[in-house]
Order: structure tokens, then sequence, then C-alpha cells
């Protein structure tokens, strides 16, 4: 069974009911709940294009480079959660165009509703023994056992903080009216800072290793410009008050 394929159908339900309820109980939502199908039909195509071509130029552009056609073989597996990001966030751009909606206006509505399939796709990672962290006592409560080493289940800690917490940050402060550009900066900043603590623990892919001091990895580096700009974007809307 392709369990990571199963956890993104999974995301995207959730993601699909939970915008269809908000969307029906605020009747100021910049999304009805009649469009709320094709927003969701645009995330899909970001994350799966952004997600894939992402993670070949960040994580295996040598590969790329030698044989292009590999962009193509999503059965190998390589999917990029900051690639996904950009591919959101640029089919965002062009769904709020054709809706005649402002890009935050957009984005703060969807914020709440992407840590559900960040956290699923984490539960899918753990199923087919990816992403595992760094050794720890084979005594821990925490500690599960791969191939006869205690490592941390740092795909289940991610699902934690990226999938229950932000969600339900998320969803209790976009609850209330909040200035624009408010729920997407939370987003950014408090994705980033889970994933970078969580880094910590987490072992870098195989082929690259820490990028510099023999500690920061390439997620780590890849999530700084998300906190700063959330933290940005928080400030500038609390600012504004829009």
């Amino acid at each position: 069974m392709h369990w990571y394929g199963l956890m993104y159908v999974l995301g995207f339900i959730a993601g699909w009911l939970g915008a269809r309820a908000r969307a029906r109980s605020r009747p100021d939502s910049p999304v009805t709940a009649a469009r709320v199908e094709d927003l969701t039909f645009y995330v899909a195509i970001g994350v799966f294009v952004g997600g894939r071509v992402g993670y070949m130029l960040l994580y295996d552009l040598p590969r790329l480079l030698d044989d292009p056609l590999s962009l193509l073989y999503v059965w190998r597996g390589g999917m990029s959660f900051h690639g996904a990001l950009i591919g959101v966030l640029l089919a965002m751009a062009v769904f709020a165009k054709r809706n005649d909606q402002t890009f935050f206006a957009i984005t703060d509505f969807l914020a709440p509703w992407v840590p559900p399939g960040l956290g699923f796709g984490r539960i899918g990672n753990f199923i087919n023994g990816e992403l595992w962290g760094r050794e720890t006592s084979a005594e821990a409560p925490w500690s599960v056992v791969v191939d006869g080493v205690a490592r941390h289940p740092t795909q289940l800690y991610e699902a934690f903080l990226e999938g229950i917490v932000l969600f339900v940050v998320l969803l209790l402060y976009s609850a209330k009216p909040r200035p624009r550009m408010a729920a997407s900066g939370l987003f950014l900043l408090l994705y980033g800072v889970f994933r970078f603590g969580v880094e910590f623990l987490r072992l870098p892919d195989a082929h690259i290793g820490y990028v510099a001091f023999g500690w920061v990895t390439r997620g780590q580096v890849l999530t700084v410009p998300m906190i700063l700009i959330g933290a940005a974007l928080l400030m500038l809307a609390y600012r504004r008050r829009t």
C-alpha cells in the first residue's frame, strides 16, 4: 500500500472539509463554499509540482542535471516542503487574481488548513521508515528501534508540532477577524521555529550531510527565511491593522 499517497489524500480531504466549514460559517470569507473545491485543486497542483521540482533543485540537483527526466520519477520518492510551499504560494496568486481577491486574503484563509496535511505527511514518513532522528537511549520512552539502533522518531515530533499544535494555534487565532497577513505570518513563523528545532534531532539527508559547522542542516538553512518573513509579516500586519 502506498502510505505516503494515502496521507496526501487524507490531508487534502481534511483541509477541504475544514476550509468549506469555515467558508460557510464566515460571511466575510474571501472564498465561498462553492469555490473551496477549486481552491483545493490549486493547492494540490502547487504541492505536487512545487514539491517535486523543489526537491530536485534543493536536494538532488546533480541527478537532475545528469538525467532531466528524473524530475518525473515520482515513484522513486523525493518531495520538498519548501518547494511545495513556493508552489502553493504561486498557485494562490493565480487563484486570487482569478477570483478578484488579494493574495494575502487567500493565504490567510488557507493557513489553518495546511497543518493537517503536514501532520498526515509526517505520519507517512514514519510508516515508510524515512527521515529518522539521531540515536537516543534505548530506555527512553520516545525511542524507536531502527535496524537495532534506538532513534528519535522525528517524523512524529514534526507530526505533533507541525500538524497538531500548528493547526490548533492557527484555528483558534483565525476564529476572530485578524489584520491582513497576520495568519500567513504566524504560519510561517511557527512552522519555521518548529522545523528548525526538530532539525537538531533529525538526521540530514545522507547524500548532503551537514552544510555548516558540523550541525547545520539544509532544512535549517531553508527554514530561516520563513522565520524572518513570518515575523516581518506579523509586525507589518499589526502596524497596518487592515
